[in-house]
C-alpha cells in the first residue's frame, strides 16, 4: 500500500516532504485498520477542487469501533500497546481529517492532503 500511495502522491506533484507525510499517514491508518479493525479497505483518490488538486484516502473497517473518539485523538492515548500517536499524528500531517466511528459498527477515517 505504501508504494501505491507514494506513486499517487508523486503523480499529483507533491513535494518530497508532503509525500512523506502522506505515506506516513497511510502507514499509520492502514495499520490501525488491520490491528484494531480486523481488516478492511483503503481507497485512494486523486481529487480536484476549483484551483487545487489533492490526494484523499479513505480507511474503512467493520471492527469494534472507537468508544471515545475525542479521547482517541489525544497524543499518547492507546487502546493497545502502541505509542498513541497514530490518529493524532495523522490528523496533524494531513490538511483535512474526518473520523466517524460507532461502537460495534466500524470506523471510517477520511484524510486529504492538498497541493
Amino acid at each position: 500500500m505504501r508504494s501505491a500511495v507514494k506513486m499517487h502522491a508523486e503523480d499529483i506533484g507533491f513535494s518530497k516532504l508532503n509525500q512523506t507525510k502522506i505515506v506516513t499517514t497511510a502507514s499509520e491508518l492502514g495499520r490501525n485498520v488491520l490491528e484494531h479493525g480486523n481488516g478492511g479497505r483503503v481507497m485512494i483518490e486523486h481529487i480536484k477542487e476549483l484551483d487545487r488538486s489533492g490526494l484523499r484516502m479513505i480507511f474503512q473497517d467493520e471492527g469494534p469501533g472507537i468508544d471515545n473518539v475525542e479521547k482517541a485523538l489525544v497524543d499518547g492515548y492507546t487502546s493497545k500497546c502502541g505509542l498513541g500517536l497514530g490518529l493524532s499524528g495523522s490528523k496533524r500531517l494531513m490538511d483535512d481529517f474526518e473520523l466517524v466511528s460507532q461502537p460495534n459498527n466500524g470506523t471510517t477515517i477520511t484524510v486529504t492532503k492538498w497541493t
